[in-house]
């Protein structure tokens, strides 16, 4: 399965990108910066420089096509302003998600925030980074072609994880190991039927696996 990964340097994209080589698929990463190849390729992913924020509908269709899954885990990252929330957790993932309607791959995964929504109040920009992501995913699950789904981490941590997961439609707040948030990206993946779901995601007592499996059935 090749899978393109918007934000292909991002924390949850190497590790979700050194479990889809480890079984046997084809990451693709894209990334701002040349001097993060080398990254992407330690962790059996292919680099393709392209930002997001400046490419055309084209050049984003032209990386896209032929994959068989897209995955958009880029943001704008810490220390960034309220303008980059919004031309890069929202609008970076509209082109995406034009681009992959465009290249004809249906199964589309979002990171988004838990919290997430257009019409959030406030003037901080952690809140402008609620309502880019809000509106993101209203834009994803307002489109048929894709088969898409919206997963919504919890506060991420660096700690080991663990594979105990609480994944559901509403979880409540709480911390997930970026490890667990990739392990589940990848067992989504995996999991046609949790297209059209939006899923929160926290440490719990459920084996990742059997989580997906159990939303997947509901």
């Amino acid at each position: 399965m090749r899978v393109v990964i918007a934000g292909g340097h991002g924390q949850i994209a190497l590790r979700l990108e050194r479990l889809l080589a480890a079984g046997g698929h084809h990451p693709v990463g894209i990334i701002r910066r040349p001097e993060q190849a080398e990254d992407l390729r330690s962790a059996g992913a292919e680099p393709v420089v392209l930002d997001l924020e400046s490419a055309s509908p084209g050049e984003v269709v032209a990386v896209l096509r032929g994959a068989d899954a897209a995955v958009f885990a880029a943001g704008a990252g810490p220390g960034s302003g309220t303008a980059r929330k919004d031309t890069v957790d929202r609008g970076a993932a509209v082109l995406f998600a034009d681009a992959a309607e465009a290249a004809g791959v249906r199964r589309f995964l979002i990171v988004s925030s838990m919290g997430a929504d257009s019409a959030h109040p406030g003037d901080e920009t952690f809140d402008a980074y609620l309502r880019a992501k809000g509106a993101a995913d209203d834009d994803i699950r307002s489109r048929p072609a894709l088969d898409w789904t919206v997963l919504r981490p919890g506060s991420l941590t660096n700690d080991a994880g663990t594979g105990q997961v609480r994944l559901e439609a509403r979880t409540g707040r709480g911390p997930v190991p970026r490890d667990d948030v990739a392990a589940t990206l990848a067992e989504l993946l995996d999991t046609p039927a949790t297209a059209g779901l939006t899923l929160e995601l926290i440490s719990g007592g459920t084996p990742l696996s059997v989580a997906v499996k159990d939303i997947a059935g509901n």
